[in-house]
């Protein structure tokens, strides 16, 4: 082995049930590195990571660090050996503090008799005091998910890492916290921790990666320096094809806007959002831009009657929408996708067939009032065929699935009820790429046929490919829009700066 290789896996094999989802992988991080791995969802990513971290333990294959076989048999014992997993999926304990949940593995190990609550929040704030301005004393179920995201890199930060991997660390940040954590990666790498770095993001993985690695389906396809390879290069080997777009063609720019299909007016709801006035016509994507914590998402929640009440008037197809909640919105064809699929998206626990009729089971019911399974399942085959679902069996349960497979199933819950509208939410958030491909060519494909279609991204690329027009929110108004040549990423970040509020 080279004198600086900390970690290689040399031909690990994993599976479950008849399910292979490593077969015979390699992959080596050397000290000192920021090294990328990528591969659609079901890729086995995720998998070979659990391996490393003594969550799974491999079929076949070999672990070696710093040269010597090891076998992990825990968490506890990857600790021990100085390597640390930041996971995609927030586990926090949301009943206790910041500074709790930071040391909480330190606290299950040590021999005191008593907290000393004072040292623990002195060491969190100094931790913090690299991340962001959150008090140590704050209860985590009062945190924004971006903010839990930051915990559970601080967490990772508190251990005496050789290791540290990053599974989608990016997905609930903002731009700005997302260039912090880069910065705090570069300083580990320096110091000669090495990081496994796991994204979708392409530029991520470009401005920040010394050398990447691709899976595609439970098997190792190559690995290049990041300076010797191009995205494209990337994308192709984790599909195996060539992906000539991201993005679906656009409404044409002379194409006859005639049916407004959304009018809001004047929307507020006094604390989060105000005086929002916006029009959606057929046929386009109206894609809502502005920075974490701006009230983008808090107006759609408005007009779907998810949180609080709201004042102004909103008119769909001309008739006025004036819910009294959620469920009433639903019957009058709007639904709202949530940015967190894990909590509000889907029902993990619960089957496909499940999860797809839980909107509306009316429709999948006897007269009589029982559910009927063979009209369940028949809805359900009939969604999960339009948006090219992968899957075994409608009984499986949606946990079962691949990202972007769940987040599909999301979307079937929303068009389960042959909605008018809908707002999406982050809908390809940590989705693979050719998952996101499929997902823009369904959302298109429902703009033409008629249904509206409001997206809500942190993603400038997909805002500007995917969208026909961007609103801009700037800290509960909208500051702007843009469209056409003027829909670029510079314009979308000066009306969405707070810089920019003097010039507005």
């Amino acid at each position: 082995m080279s004198d600086d290789l900390l970690l290689k896996i040399a031909n690990v094999s994993k599976s479950f049930g008849s399910v292979r989802a490593l077969n015979g992988v390699n992959f080596d991080l050397r000290k000192g590195e920021i090294h990328a791995l990528v591969g659609e969802n079901g890729a086995g990513k995720s998998t070979l990571m659990n391996i490393i971290d003594g969550i799974l333990q491999p079929d076949s294959g070999e672990i070696l660090i710093d040269g010597k076989p090891e076998v992990i048999t825990s968490p506890t014992r990857a600790q021990q050996l100085g390597i640390g997993f930041v996971h995609q999926e927030i586990a926090l304990c949301p009943d206790v503090s910041v500074a709790e949940n930071i040391f909480m593995s330190a606290t299950n190990v040590s021999r005191a008799l008593l907290m000393d609550y004072r040292g623990l929040h002195e060491k969190a704030a100094e931790i913090l005091g690299q991340l962001c301005d959150i008090s140590p004393d704050t209860m985590v179920r009062e945190l924004s998910i971006s903010n839990q995201q930051l915990i559970e890199i601080a967490k990772a930060l508190t251990l005496d890492c050789r290791v540290l991997i990053l599974d989608e660390p990016t997905a609930a940040l903002t731009e700005k916290e997302a260039q912090i954590l880069f910065g705090i990666m570069r300083r580990l790498a320096d110091q000669g921790i090495s990081i496994i770095y796991i994204s979708h993001r392409m530029v991520e993985i470009f401005d920040n990666c010394d050398r990447v690695t691709v899976f595609r389906d439970g098997q190792y396809i190559t690995t290049h320096v990041v300076a010797d390879i191009g995205p494209d290069d990337v994308v192709n080997a984790m599909v195996g094809r060539v992906i000539d777009s991201l993005y679906p063609a656009k409404l044409a720019q002379d194409a006859q806007m005639d049916e407004l299909i959304l009018d809001v007016r004047n929307l507020s709801d006094g604390a989060r959002f105000h005086d929002v006035s916006f029009e959606l016509w057929r046929g386009e994507i109206l894609g809502i831009g502005g920075l974490i914590g701006s009230g983008r998402s808090e107006i759609a929640k408005g007009v779907c009657r998810l949180e609080s009440d709201v004042t102004g008037e909103t008119r769909l197809k001309g008739e006025l929408l004036a819910p009294a909640d959620y469920h009433k919105c639903i019957e009058a064809g709007v639904v709202y996708l949530s940015e967190d699929r894990k909590g509000d998206g889907v029902f993990l626990d619960m089957s496909i067939a499940d999860n797809i009729s839980a909107l509306n089971l009316s429709q999948v019911s006897s007269r009589a009032g029982f559910l009927s399974r063979s009209a369940e399942n028949r809805q359900a085959e009939g969604l999960a065929k339009k948006l090219n679902l992968k899957y075994g069996k409608l009984s499986d349960p949606v946990s079962s699935l691949s990202g972007g497979n769940q987040q599909k199933v999301a979307i079937a819950k929303m068009l389960s009820v042959n909605p008018k509208l809908i707002f999406l939410d982050e809908p390809t958030r940590g989705v693979d790429v050719g998952a996101k491909v499929e997902i823009h060519r369904i959302l298109r494909d429902l703009a033409t046929s008629g249904v509206g279609i409001i997206v809500i991204s942190s993603e400038l690329p997909e805002l500007i490919g995917l969208c026909d027009r961007v609103m801009v929110v700037r800290e509960g108004r909208i500051s702007g829009e843009v469209s056409g040549e003027d829909m670029t990423e510079e314009n979308i970040m000066q009306l969405a700066s707070v810089t920019n509020a003097a010039a507005a």
